[in-house]
């Protein structure tokens, strides 16, 4: 008897174990991407209608479903080399915890999920992450290995979020906002070429279109990138259009968060090395997320309430 208890205890610490290595394998810390789906519901002042919230919410589970589905399929690709890198080689996949064929059946199923989520919301919305999950698959294959565009698809995936997050409520995104948008994801994927070049020489290196960049045109890209964006930002709020939108140019004193939140990232990423997750690890950092949280409330407060 004592056997069988064993032996069930057993088997539901394995089932334990391959739940959590799934889990961890559809990187969840990642999601915090798709908050780019709020800023079209912010900006263009339907944040607090209930059934636009709600549905930019629906939105948020669809991208995150596929974009987990995604992952799946990026680390199966990736598998042997994942096996020899000593930082990813700790994830589900490599260690054996989260077997092939169940990542390739559970990420078919987050993806068709997600899929069929996004249709209901809006056809419009799905289309925009039918073109995330091919532009997805097409860098898995191909465009990774290609200097420049590597960066841009990647930026891409950015831009589609925040473009999705306004159709699926019908809305049209500012120019300025897009703008913006591809700016913000440049630089972040500028810091993590960055911080991946300089583990360069390590044995464990597997991305080698790395080889045909430099750590100064890195440093000249993003500065590049980092002055633009602040400039785009200063134009956004002094525009006209936007004055005549909120009937106001209060946002122009939110400059100061978007200036210190750059600054902080830059300090990061040159001072103390962000790593390759820079999203995740830029909101773990403690002055950078109350600098964040007082953006997002200045703005809405400005919008909604002045």
């Amino acid at each position: 008897m004592e056997t069988v208890k064993g032996s069930l205890t057993r088997s539901e610490k394995v089932l334990d174990m391959k739940i959590v290595g799934l889990l961890r394998a559809m990187r969840p810390s990642h999601w915090i991407k798709n908050l780019f789906l709020f800023a079209g519901l912010i900006f263009s002042q339907r944040l607090f209608i209930t059934s636009d919230f709600l549905t930019v919410c629906y939105a948020f589970i669809a991208f995150s479903l596929v974009a987990s589905g995604t992952y799946l399929f990026n680390d199966l690709m990736d598998l042997e080399q994942d096996r020899q890198n000593p930082l990813k080689k700790v994830r589900p996949l490599p260690m054996g915890i989260l077997s092939p064929p169940t990542a390739l059946m559970s990420g078919l199923i987050l993806i068709i999920l997600g899929i069929a989520l996004s249709a209901f919301l809006s056809p419009a919305f799905l289309d925009m992450v039918l073109v995330y999950f091919v532009l997805n698959l097409l860098y898995t294959v191909a465009l990774k290995k290609v200097i420049i565009i590597d960066m841009l698809t990647v930026a891409s995936g950015y831009v589609i979020r925040a473009i999705a997050g306004a159709v699926v409520i019908g809305v049209e995104i500012s120019s300025w906002l897009l703008v913006c948008t591809i700016l913000v994801s440049l630089l972040l994927v500028l810091g993590k070429r960055r911080q991946e070049f300089l583990n360069i020489d390590q044995p464990y290196f597997s991305r080698p279109v790395l080889m045909q960049y430099s750590l100064q045109f890195l440093d000249n890209m993003i500065n590049v990138i980092a002055a633009s964006t602040i400039t785009a930002y200063f134009l956004y709020t002094f525009s006209s259009d936007t004055i005549q939108k909120f009937g106001s140019k209060n946002l122009e004193y939110t400059i100061i968060f978007v200036l210190y939140g750059i600054f902080r990232y830059l300090f990061l990423l040159h001072k103390q090395g962000i790593g390759e997750e820079p999203i995740k690890i830029l909101f773990s950092d403690i002055p950078f997320l109350i600098n964040f949280i007082l953006w997002t409330v200045s703005v809405v407060i400005i919008i909604y309430i002045i």
